[in-house]
């Protein structure tokens, strides 16, 4: 299943995790991985089934309720998805991933203080967290190019609060060219 959905057959990888939870009904990993081939497809409602079934075998399963949050957020359930990164990040406070993601749903609730703190949180884990996904992940999300340039902008102060004046002074000229007008 693995193989087939790194090879983007989602359908042909469902069908194995499908297969191999009928094998071993309680898997939490194969829901999860399940629902990560149904989100792949679109299929959300599908996927939340999954995420959920694989949280109702194992309760701190931090992956399934980052997943989860993912699919509130892609909805635009901002406060659902909160929940859910919050609790990924009790059961493992060492993902990049969980705290950049917390940081977006805050930011899509216009809530930039708080954002901050968990982008600033992400740039611990991970220095390069916002240059590997800025132009497809957490910014693929953004509503107008308003909220593109503001995501800059606190992007850029984030970079220079590390040190880190190239990433800063990159970002800090994108904001200026999307238009931000705080600077």
């Amino acid at each position: 299943g693995d193989t087939l959905r790194g090879e983007k057959a989602s359908l042909d990888a469902l069908d194995y995790y499908r297969e191999a939870l009928a094998k071993k009904p309680g898997a939490s990993q194969l829901f999860n991985k399940a629902g990560i081939t149904e989100l792949l497809l679109h299929r959300f409602r599908e996927a939340a089934k999954d995420f959920e079934r694989a949280i109702k075998y194992d309760h701190d399963y931090a992956d399934a309720h980052n997943n989860l949050g993912v699919i509130h957020y892609l909805q635009k359930k901002y406060g659902k998805a909160i929940k859910e990164y919050e609790k990924a990040i009790k059961a493992r406070n060492d993902s990049a991933s969980f705290y950049s993601n917390l940081g977006a749903a805050y930011f899509s609730k216009k809530d930039f203080e708080k954002a901050g703190i968990y982008y600033n949180e992400a740039l611990k884990l991970d220095p390069e967290i916002f240059i590997r996904s800025s132009r497809n992940g957490v910014s693929a999300q953004m509503s107008s190019p308003e909220d593109r340039a503001h995501f800059d902008y606190v992007l850029a102060r984030l970079y220079a609060k590390i040190g880190d004046a190239e990433h800063s002074l990159l970002y800090l000229r994108r904001a200026m060219e999307e238009g931000y007008k705080g600077i």
